[in-house]
């Protein structure tokens, strides 16, 4: 290390009204940034035509962002070392609204490309930070309330992002699904920069790792932009996602071995070496995959098979955020009173129950069959996603409680993109597999077929107009079926959950603070 330069005595921890203020605008800057990365999704297709491209070209604004992101999340721990946590927060959350304004003002399809780009790469930093400066200014009691309330966040946005943006598109202009952040943003950034201005973090000036810092970007920028794009152009059948598959595999492999040697490594993939690290983040990753992927499907489903609009696709999935909202932070108070392990099982049970339950909906299911699952995963959601995140950071030093949680929130986000592109492209085979099946069943004799095309004669349906109605039922079975295949196996991955949480390791201090 080439110097470091402490910020004087470690401040005391916050309290009252000032810990209340800090919590909202730390957490609003929070709900802020990944709202962002789902918002833009319902929005696609009107942006895109407003700016006269393709719905395909109009994907790229998604890919930017995300793309962006994944690659500056594993490096917050060293940039909040080189500039101050404090200091990297604030940038991060102004520039951030600098560039939403920007998006929002754009006039071409590149234009919102680039600035989603660096909307995306100054955004990196903002969750994992957020974490952190909770947990720095929390009483160490009360840390595990900070985690719950920081978790609600970050698992009610990408929730309410659909609903949000579709309302906004659907009664303004797409440009205010940016606007919004200009205020949101604003208030977090006059609000971290009173409340901790003298609580700046020790500044050490590290060198920089370039060949670290190339093959994250390089590696981690494919797989991204792969995943994103993977599903449209056929995986592998395309020259260019298979290009981007062995890049990215060459790259990242090259960072693991280059990061282990390096002495002062861009991404500190050390700390996987740590026991519960390594399993909440497994758990972690799981959990959000069949979470996240549930969350991908079932509206595209819907809106499919059931005719719902993509406002009412949301209302789908919303009612998962009632008990989360809710019960978050009641897990956060009384979790140390129990064994994380436990918690974390009940709540992958839940998960799991409800997954197998959304495998038995049927083409004429109510739409409270379908909230009912989603309003029950809200619980697994709180006792999931609060008591994982304590095992992550359990054990893990102060200095390195930024490294972690970058790190930690880079796996939960790749996971995230990995689901997507994992169950849309699952759903689209097994939804060709069924149509596939039953088409073999729908021909001339078949008593079930001639009693269709009978009742479409009664009512004045015949010939090709009758066939293309028949066609259409098996589509809606076949994407029924698969489906409930998606949600079954979703289902197998939290019972893998439930096993795997149980080589943590005890005792889970508070974030933070070493374990004993």
């Amino acid at each position: 290390m080439a110097g470091a330069k402490g910020q004087g005595a470690t401040p005391p921890p916050m309290h009252g009204g000032q810990l209340a203020l800090l919590t909202a605008g730390v957490a609003l800057a929070t709900f802020m940034e990944v709202l962002d990365i789902s918002i833009v999704n319902v929005s696609v297709r009107t942006i895109a035509g407003n700016l006269g491209v393709s719905s395909n070209e109009g994907t790229m604004a998604i890919s930017a962002y995300s793309m962006a992101s994944a690659v500056m999340q594993p490096l917050t721990g060293w940039v909040a070392k080189r500039f101050g946590e404090v200091r990297t927060f604030s940038v991060s959350v102004l520039l951030f609204v600098i560039f939403s304004a920007m998006c929002g003002l754009s006039q071409s399809m590149p234009m919102l490309i680039v600035f989603r780009l660096l909307q995306g790469a100054v955004s990196g930093p903002m969750v994992p930070l957020s974490q952190t400066l909770l947990l720095n200014n929390y009483p160490p009691a009360r840390r595990p309330i900070a985690l719950a309330l920081w978790a609600m966040t970050v698992v009610v946005a990408p929730v309410f992002g659909p609903i949000l943006g579709g309302w906004i598109t659907d009664n303004y202009h797409w440009s205010w699904i940016f606007f919004i952040n200009i205020p949101v943003g604003l208030f977090a950034l006059i609000i971290t920069i009173t409340l901790l201005r003298g609580r700046e973090s020790k500044v050490v000036k590290i060198p920089v790792d370039a060949v670290g810092l190339f093959l994250l970007a390089v590696g981690v920028g494919c797989l991204q932009f792969m995943l994103d794009n993977g599903n449209d152009d056929d995986w592998f059948s395309s020259n260019l996602i298979t290009v981007l598959a062995i890049v990215a595999l060459v790259c990242l492999t090259f960072l693991v071995a280059w990061e282990l040697m390096h002495k002062n490594p861009v991404v500190e993939l050390r700390l996987l070496g740590k026991r519960n690290f390594l399993v909440g983040v497994l758990c972690l990753s799981l959990g959000m995959f069949a979470f996240f992927g549930g969350t991908v499907v079932m509206p595209q489903w819907v809106q499919e098979v059931l005719g719902y609009n993509a406002t009412w696709a949301g209302f789908v999935v919303a009612p998962i955020g009632l008990l989360a909202i809710f019960m978050s932070p009641l897990v956060g108070a009384f979790q140390s009173r129990f064994d994380l392990r436990v918690l974390n099982t009940v709540g992958f049970a839940i998960f799991a129950a409800a997954s197998f339950w959304m495998s038995t909906l049927s083409t004429n299911a109510p739409y409270h069959e379908l909230a009912e699952p989603r309003f029950m995963m809200g619980a697994g959601v709180a006792l999931f996603f609060v008591p994982v995140n304590q095992i992550i950071l359990s054990g893990i030093p102060d200095e390195q409680v930024a490294s972690a949680s970058g790190l930690s929130n880079f796996f939960r986000t790749l996971a995230g993109s990995i689901a997507t592109a994992v169950s849309t492209t699952m759903y689209s085979h097994r939804t060709t597999f069924h149509h596939a099946v039953l088409t073999e069943h729908v021909v001339s004799g078949d008593r079930t077929t001639m009693e269709y095309l009978d009742r479409f004669q009664a009512g004045g349906i015949q010939g090709p107009v009758a066939n293309a109605a028949l066609n259409r039922i098996v589509d809606m079975q076949a994407a029924t079926l698969a489906v409930n295949d998606v949600f079954w196996i979703f289902g197998l991955m939290f019972g893998l959950a439930m096993i795997a949480i149980w080589f943590a390791k005890p005792p889970f201090a508070s974030g933070g603070t070493p374990a004993h």
